[in-house]
């Protein structure tokens, strides 16, 4: 049987332990994510230096004003169709990148609370005569954080959900309007 001070002092040590290692777990998903926007961006540059450059090619080999025109023009629903696949894989990126972190997030954050409402067990176990109420009162505040915890988690994918909806919603209007503006290929 442990002393209560003594199952504190673990109980402080577990819960620094946990914190360290919730921080880790976000920090690696939100590494793992610049990464990939990382490559994305790397890949999109080079591929728009080489576009870049053969469209430049092609424009200086035109033979008068009017093929100069006819090939700009040809490049726009390429161009349009290149940002709408960068916006996508983008939007991909930060929507996995953010399922997650909540996921991490919710996984440590649910340990932590197993081993506080374990120790808050123990405790009133071995707790002394007459201290049923501050005990009754600990648990209440623990029952109340973990309501406003999962209020919180609630809220905060409801918020990720809205953003990912607009951000669909833009990529879909920037389509039509892309679509309407391209010059129709003969």
């Amino acid at each position: 049987m442990f002393s209560i001070p003594e199952q504190f002092s673990n109980a402080t040590k577990a819960n620094f332990e946990a914190q360290f290692a919730i921080f880790s777990a976000l920090t690696n998903k939100a590494f793992e994510g610049v990464e990939k926007l990382v490559d994305l961006n790397l890949t999109a540059a080079k591929a728009s230096l080489e576009e870049t450059s053969n469209t430049a090619k092609q424009l200086l080999s035109a033979k008068d004003p009017q093929e100069f025109f006819a090939l700009a023009s040809a490049q726009a629903q390429p161009n349009a169709e290149k940002t709408l696949a960068y916006s996508r894989h983008l939007a991909t990126i930060a929507s996995s990148t953010g399922a997650e972190f909540s996921k991490a997030a919710e996984t440590q954050i649910a340990e932590t609370n197993r081993k506080v409402i374990s120790l808050v067990e123990e405790v009133s176990k071995n707790a002394p005569a007459g201290s049923e109420n501050a005990i009754a009162l600990f648990k209440s505040a623990i029952g109340n954080a973990n309501a406003g915890y999962e209020q919180m988690t609630r809220t905060a994918k409801q918020a990720a959900e809205s953003i990912e909806t607009n951000l669909n919603q833009a990529v879909s209007q920037f389509t039509a309007a892309a679509a309407k503006a391209a010059p129709v290929r003969a």
